[in-house]
């Protein structure tokens, strides 16, 4: 049986203004804190459940609503939702999780750790790069494209990717040479994982149908006990 975990919709300042997510706690009742950065979808059940799944292994988890409660299951809908997010109100929302997150009382830890899935996977690094020291380990599932930050000089948190090679979203080459390029730009840990997959392969819920649940559970094995080493 599934451990439950207990959560709920919070409210948060963001730079002055008020911004929303969902955050899961662990049965502890305190835990290093990790923010997860939806997909292009929105703030779906699946993502929730990714924040429920992290406080079931012992994590706070904080995941933000970057479209203001508006989510699609339908791929034209969500491209355009995304496109229509700029990349610095992104950042700005993310800034504003960071803080509360690390202000929470059930929070033990000083850093945080960032997972974030397909955009998410973009601004997981955007993350990274904005907020220096606080993030101590990003961990990017795939990507489009979006939030990915041009330098990396910034980075300090240790990185842990995960790609498909399969990706027509984000091709294989291209996940190569941002892998490459964060490891030049930061001199931060870097190790990006290519799998004989498509693209949102970790999406057990993706309309597309490309969920790869064996290589979804090794993705997710590698990227929890990452997170536990590095954020903890």
């Amino acid at each position: 049986m599934a451990v439950k975990t207990p959560h709920q919709n919070v409210t948060f300042d963001s730079l002055g203004e008020q911004s929303h997510g969902y955050l899961a706690l662990p049965q502890a009742g305190s835990g290093p804190g990790v923010i997860v950065i939806q997909e292009w979808w929105g703030l779906t059940d699946h993502i929730r459940d990714v924040a429920d799944r992290l406080a079931a292994e012992g994590f706070v988890a904080l995941a933000p609503d970057l479209y203001g409660g508006w989510i699609t299951h339908d791929g034209a809908e969500a491209g355009k939702m995304m496109s229509e997010l700029p990349e610095a109100e992104g950042a700005r929302l993310l800034a504003g999780a960071v803080d509360y997150l690390l202000g929470r009382e059930e929070v033990t830890s000083q850093k945080l750790g960032a997972i974030g899935f397909c955009m998410g996977g973009g601004f997981v690094l955007n993350l990274a790069a904005q907020q220096g020291e606080k993030i101590s380990a990003a961990v990017p599932f795939y990507g489009v494209g979006q939030g990915v930050p041009e330098d990396y000089s910034s980075v300090t948190a240790a990185i842990q990717g995960h790609y498909a090679i399969n990706d027509a979203s984000y091709p294989v080459d291209t996940a190569r040479a941002q892998e490459q390029q964060i490891r030049e730009q930061s001199g931060a840990e870097v190790k990006f994982y290519y799998y004989d997959a498509n693209h949102a392969f970790h999406n057990d819920e993706n309309p597309a149908g490309n969920y790869h649940p064996e290589v979804a559970k090794v993705a997710w094995g590698r990227a929890v006990n990452f997170l536990r080493e590095k954020a903890a």
